[in-house]
Formats: C-alpha cells, structure tokens, sequence
C-alpha cells in the first residue's frame, strides 16, 4: 500500500490559489522522510495553465538568495531532493483550467510588480493563456513559437489566436463556462473550463507534459479527467468540436439503433445544441430528460477515454524518449463509474472523495472494489464535508483522533488515505489544511511498521454488486448539486447504497464488484472470481448484461447464494431473467435489512463490536488479518472510547490455535484462539481506536477460498 501525502502546501490563512503551487523548501522534504511518504499527489509543477513559460520558472527558475538563504528550491530541484529519499513525485496537469490573472508591470512591461494579490503598483493588464499565445510580455515570456514552432492550428484549419476563445467549453447559449469551484471570489482572476476535446487543447496539454517530465517527475497526474464530463454541471459543453464529435458519433450509429426522434434530422448538418433549443430544452433544467441526452452522454464517455488514453500514451512515450519510466495517474474524482475505462490506462488510481465524512467504511470498500489490484490513493474534500470543521479543532488542539479515524479508516477497507500538507480548503475559505506534523508522524509511522498486514485481496465472504446502469440515474438524483457543495438529497433512496452502510454499520465485512454495463466500461464480468463468495448480494439491480446473468446462474449452479433485494434485470427477456430470479439459490429481502441479506449467517460475530467496522485482509502465506475500526468517538472527551470485554468471533477454514493483537500504538498481544467448525474466537480485553487481529500462515490456504468452507 502507498503511503501518500497530499501535498499542495498552500500557506495557512490565505487562499488556495490554482494553479500555481507556493515554493517547496527543503525542509518540507524533511517533514515527508518522517511521513514515511512514498508518493505525492498534487504536489509540483502546476502553473502550466497560466503559460508554459510561468511553468518553466516554476521548474527551472532562479528562486533569488534570499530564498536559498531558506532552503527554498525551485520545483525540479524539490524533486530530485524528494528521490533521493525514495518519494515519487506526481506532477498535477489541470486539465479543466484556463487562467487569466491580472497583473501590475512596470512601464518598460520588464517586471511582474504583483500579480493576482495587487498592489497598486505600476499599470494593470492581464496574464495568462491569452496573452501567451499573442505574445504580449515578449520582456517576459519566450514566445509561443518556441513551443510551437509551426503556430496552433483547429479542427477548422484555423490558425489560433486567442486559446480561451478556441478551447473553452461553452453552454448551449454559446457562453463561456467558468471553472467556479477554483476561482476565489474576492478576487478578480478568471480561470474558463477548457474542453479536451479540442484538439489544440490536447496540444498544449501535451507541452505541459514535456516540460513536466523534463523537470524530472516520476508521475503525471491528470486532474480533472473525465474533461468535458464535469461541464455537465453547467449545462454544457456545445463548443465546436463537441458538436462534430457528437454528430460523427450519431452518424456511426446503425439506422436501427438510431433515436427515433432523428428520424428526417439531416445528421451531416446536426448541430445538437440548436436542435435542443428548437424544441425547448436548455441543457440545464432537467438535463437528464432532455432528448438524446443518453447519446450524448454515452459519447462523452467514449471521447474522455479516447483522450485520456491519448495523453497517457505521450506521457509514457516521451518518458521513455528522455531514458525513462514516468508513470500515469489521474484525478477520479470519487471513483465515479465513467472513470471505470480510464483505469485500464493509469498505474494506480487518485482520487477524491466527494464527501469527506468522519465514518464512511463502505465507501472505501467501493474504492477497493474499482481499483481492484492497482494502489489507490485517498484525498479529502473541503466541500460538503467535515474538513473545514476539523481542521479548525486541529488547530484547537482537539480532533486528533477523529484525525487518526480518518488515516486509519482508509488502510483498514483497502485504500490509502493521504496525509493532508497544505492541502486544499477550497476557493472560499482563506485557509489550507495540515495535519500536526507528530500527529501525522505517529499514524505513518505505524502504517510504514505494519504493511506487512495490508493487502489489495480480502479474506471477506460477502460481495455487494454495484450495477453502473442501475445506480446511474439514482446516483445522478441523489447527488444532484454542484462540486462547491456536494450535497445529496437524502429523499433520494438509493438501495446499493442503503445496503453497503447497513453491512458496514453492523460490522460485516463484504467486498464490492462492479458490474459495468458495456457501454461506459467494458462488461468483464469474472465466473471465477465470483465463486470465491459464499453469498452476492444484488440491490436492486435493475439492469445486468447477458454475461452477468450467464455468471450469476454459473455461480448459483456451483452452490453459490444470492440475494436480491428490489428491482432485477428487468432489461433482459423474461426466459433468462426468470431463470435467474427462479434459481434456487436465490433468496429476496430487503436493502435494509442486514440479516436477510446474510441468510447462511454472519462471518463475524461477537459482543462489543457496535460502531465497529471490519475488513479482513488475505496475507501471504495464508494468514489472515481482521482489520477492526472503533468510532465511538466522544465529542465532550475528545477521544474514542475504547471498548471493553469484547468477544470477537471469525469464520475463517483452517482451525488455528493463536493469534496476535496489533492495536495503534504498535503493542502486540498474543491471544488464544478457540477454534470449532471453522469459527475462530478471541477474546479481547480492550479494542481501542484501530486493532488488526492477525490469524498466523494456516489460518487459510491460498488456494482455499473462504466460500469453499462447508455451507450452512
């Protein structure tokens, strides 16, 4: 597991400024060697959207005496101080942004007197993409030709001139669309969504890659990358070269798989942003009912993996050009289903959360479950979340173990939850978040100590199907507000998600897979992998694909179990969905209802164990490790209380006869085991905030799944 550190490093008590990043000193790289820190996400060389000259001083730049005179560095210095220690630095592409600053010059236009906090110095003007490409500050910035020596040319032929103008994603009125979640405002600089789908977009991209690598960084990290998805929200995106790809998409389609509605549409000629407006439709009230809008959005999904891909392929081609492996992430923000494909293309997965919670253990199970066998990497979100709250009680000197909760919660379900280091706060709050430096010290210390008992693989005898089709409009209503405030609409129910917290708040340990639905991701539904489970649980899922349905029925016919709660395969004909619902092996209850979703009983039992959560991780050499997570946090003692006399009961094959206690503070406790029927028990005296009880090598076989074990 990785241990990662959020590494933005924006100053306290002032703005988190895109998408320059503030200047690394050596000291920080001192602080991340006692992080035990292996890697650093969003953590150098973002400027780049501003101008490829500004982000050439951030990497390449003289920083000036005074600076050195503290150990400050600039960004391609930083990394190779942070390689010698054996941390990978990510460098960030803001793929979404395009900036204007305005700017304060001296009269010759030879010095940058303030720019973005003025200061009433000298004449003001404007800095950023535009003026980059006009060559306007040519005192200041090398010229455009440099990076392209034959000028930037559109899907028209056209030579560009102005690189907002050109790129920006724009709603169906033609209107530029903002980046509204980066831009602060109480301040006068602009930053326009820009649209990857513009290929001299993808171009300029690709210039920020070189310079990036050229400056050493061991990974690129693509932020924003399901671009233009994410302009959705503002009803958009209808710029140019959407609406051609949108039309040669249609123009690809079979005549009998076309919408009726297009029936007459002379599609060489379809403009689908006009074709809305004709017939009411803005794009923005009731997106999803607009006509066509499963079209569109099927080939958005199609142009961010093509795209993606695309600029995954030139990180790693011009890596290996200079003599090197330079690996590719992104920002998945949330680990939503349209960044399924995406991951066939990365080297391990980063991603927000869309709501930072004190308690979100199924949450990170679905993490676990998309990134399957690739390390993820964990950051918070400030909006809709309790990072503003708890980043005040830190500095209160309160919060330290909700702090731990956090860090341990996401090792404990399989992922890794970084390190917050100037870490984002948002465009509104004057602030930026850290951890204190012996707090974070301690948990990674720990977490570096003992990944001998973390693992991607799980021992867990429960898998919660999440259907893509079924959840994906349910979700989209839920969770139906912009990404400054992240809220969800609690009168939504969505079953998968009722189910995951229900199992997850009365201490049972599952896994998630993910059933794609063939058209935002490749269906690579898995027989075998499914047999490993000795019951799937399937809330409410509405829509399977064929194979699904095929490999559930294999799965049944093997002595497999199936619950199904709600709604099913209601796509299929009714000969194969009755076959399946008829099976046998399939039992109905309710997405609430945690013990009728468990019909052969729970894996873990035990006294004590309310608000705990369990994940048991498969070790080599067939040990097992239950991962055990206490919430009960008491907000008048600030701590959590530890419980007492817990009996904890494991069905695990295997009969073994001891086992270890590893609680946070790195204490080991051995403890006897009395094992019957493949049900192992231990008491414990006190479950703290974080225990990993550790069955020794014996405990499973590596070739004995724990559903191979003698059913009920």
């Amino acid at each position: 597991m990785q241990r990662g550190v959020y590494f933005d490093a924006w100053f306290p008590r002032q703005h988190c400024y895109h998408p320059s990043l503030p200047p690394r000193r050596l000291r920080m790289v001192d602080d991340l060697v006692d992080y035990r820190a292996t890697l650093l996400v969003w953590s150098a060389l973002g400027g780049g959207s501003l101008s490829l000259p500004y982000l050439e001083e951030e990497a390449f730049g003289d920083v000036g005496a005074r600076a050195r005179f503290y150990g400050f560095v600039n960004d391609s210095e930083f990394i190779r101080e942070c390689q010698k220690h054996g941390i990978k630095v990510f460098g960030i592409v803001f793929e979404a942004q395009g900036w204007e600053f305005p700017v304060e010059l001296d009269d010759a236009e030879e010095r940058v007197l303030a720019l973005n906090e003025l200061r009433g110095e000298g004449h003001r003007d404007w800095m950023g993409l535009r003026e980059f490409v006009q060559n306007r500050y040519p005192k200041l910035w090398a010229p455009v030709e440099k990076y392209f020596p034959d000028g930037l040319v559109n899907s028209d032929g056209e030579k560009v001139t102005d690189l907002i103008e050109e790129c920006v994603a724009r709603d169906i009125h033609q209107k530029p669309c903002h980046c509204e979640w980066v831009e602060c405002p109480d301040r006068e600089h602009q930053c326009f969504y820009m649209d990857r789908n513009n290929p001299v977009w993808r171009e300029y991209l690709k210039a920020v890659i070189r310079i990036q690598i050229d400056a050493g960084v061991n990974g690129v990290q693509l932020d924003e990358a399901e671009l233009p998805l994410g302009a959705l929200q503002y009803g958009a995106c209808f710029c140019k070269d959407c609406m051609k790809g949108f039309r040669a998409y249609l123009l690809g389609q079979d005549e009998a798989e076309r919408d009726p509605q297009l029936a007459g549409v002379d599609l060489e000629t379809f403009h689908y942003g006009e074709w809305l407006l004709e017939r009411g439709y803005d794009f923005k009230e009731n997106r999803n009912g607009s006509p066509l809008f499963g079209d569109y959005y099927r080939y958005q999904c199609r142009a961010i993996k093509t795209h993606f891909k695309e600029l995954a392929d030139y990180i790693r081609e011009y890596g290996r050009q200079q003599g090197r492996e330079v690996l590719v992430s992104g920002n998945f923000f949330n680990l939503d289903p349209h960044y399924l494909p995406l991951a066939d293309d990365v080297d391990l997965l980063i991603t927000e959360m869309r709501n930072t919670t004190y308690r979100q253990p199924e949450w990170y199970r679905y993490v676990a479950g998309f990134a399957g066998d690739k390390d993820v990497v964990v950051v918070e979100n400030p909006y809709g979340g309790v990072v503003p709250e708890l980043g005040e009680e830190l500095k209160a000197g309160r919060g330290h173990d909700l702090l731990r909760l956090s860090l341990f919660e996401g090792a404990a379900m399989g992922a890794n939850m970084t390190v917050p280091y100037g870490s984002w706060m948002g465009s509104r709050i004057e602030d930026s978040f850290y951890a204190p430096h012996e707090l974070a010290t301690e948990i990674q210390t720990f977490l570096a100590d003992h990944e001998d008992l973390y693992s991607r693989q799980s021992c867990n005898e429960v898998g919660v199907v999440f259907s893509i089709e079924s959840n994906r409009e349910l979700i989209s209503r839920q969770d139906a507000a912009d990404n400054i405030s992240n809220a969800r609409d609690e009168s939504v129910e969505v079953p998968y998600r009722v189910a995951t917290s229900g199992l997850a708040s009365a201490a049972v340990p599952f896994d998630v897979i993910l059933f794609a639905d063939g058209v935002t991701a490749d269906d690579r539904v898995d027989v075998a992998a499914l047999r490993r489970y000795r019951t799937l649980v399937l809330p409410s899922c509405s829509f399977l694909t064929a194979a699904q349905a095929d490999a559930l029925l294999d799965y049944l016919d093997g002595g497999g179990q199936v619950v199904v709660t709600g709604r099913l395969a209601e796509n299929l004909p009714d000969e194969q969905r009755n076959r399946l619902a008829g099976h046998s092996g399939v039992v109905r209850s309710h997405h609430s209802d945690v013990d009728g979703m468990l019909p052969s009983g729970r894996q873990v039992e035990g006294t004590g164990l309310a608000d705990v959560a369990v994940n048991i991780h498969r070790l080599p050499g067939g040990s097992a490790a239950v991962h055990l997570v206490n919430y009960a946090y008491d907000r008048h003692d600030d701590r959590v209380v530890p419980r007492t006399g817990v009996r904890l009961t494991v069905a695990l094959p295997g009969s073994p006869t001891s086992a270890t206690l590893v609680t946070a503070d790195g204490k080991r406790t051995q403890l006897t085991v009395s094992a019957y029927e493949g049900r192992c028990t231990v008491d414990l005296a006190e479950l703290p905030l974080y225990s990993i009880v550790v069955f020794p090598g014996g405990a499973l076989s590596p070739a004995t799944a724990p559903s191979d074990r003698e059913r009920n």
